[in-house]
């Protein structure tokens, strides 16, 4: 029997940067995350979280991290392999992923994908989702897919107790 998909509870912007903190030595060149939810969920604040602390643990300095709504992808040098932020919301048809150079990527780069849906068939295979689901006392809900290899890797990241 395979175990339920992880949810876990992020009740402020400080959670949400601990769990970035706690995934960025678990991701690696290959890895993509779809990052599901509606505007204001949380996406951006993760993906700006997650791409800080694998700088800083490879010894980068800062780096501004700006949404890529109107650039729709920003690369990131985050030390042993590239990190590329895409948010596809401006997109209406899978066909432009292609253009923007993500299908590659997938292969030798850590991608974060904010409304990943525009992908359509295009998804990697091994994509994991993290979906943030904002709550109206500000607490955000974020469930997790992984196949199981991936979710084993996680694992110290998405089980607090394991």
């Amino acid at each position: 029997m395979t175990a339920p998909d992880p949810t876990i509870r992020l009740p402020d912007p400080a959670a949400t940067d601990a769990f970035a903190r706690a995934l960025a030595p678990l991701v690696r060149a290959g890895d993509t995350l779809l990052l599901q939810g509606p505007v204001g969920a949380g996406k951006t604040a993760f993906a700006r979280a997650l791409i800080g602390a694998l700088r800083a643990a490879t010894g980068l300095p800062p780096e501004d991290v700006p949404s890529p709504t109107f650039t729709l992808v920003q690369t990131y040098d985050t030390g042993p392999f590239q990190t590329w932020h895409a948010d596809l919301y401006r997109l209406t048809d899978p066909a432009e992923v292609l253009e923007l150079g993500l299908e590659e990527a997938f292969q030798d780069a850590l991608c974060l994908v904010e409304w990943p849906d525009r992908l359509g068939s295009d998804a990697p295979g091994q994509a994991v989702t993290l979906a943030f689901d904002p709550l109206p006392d500000g607490t955000r809900l974020l469930s997790i897919r992984a196949p199981a290899g991936i979710r084993a890797r996680f694992a110290a990241a998405l089980d607090p107790a394991a």
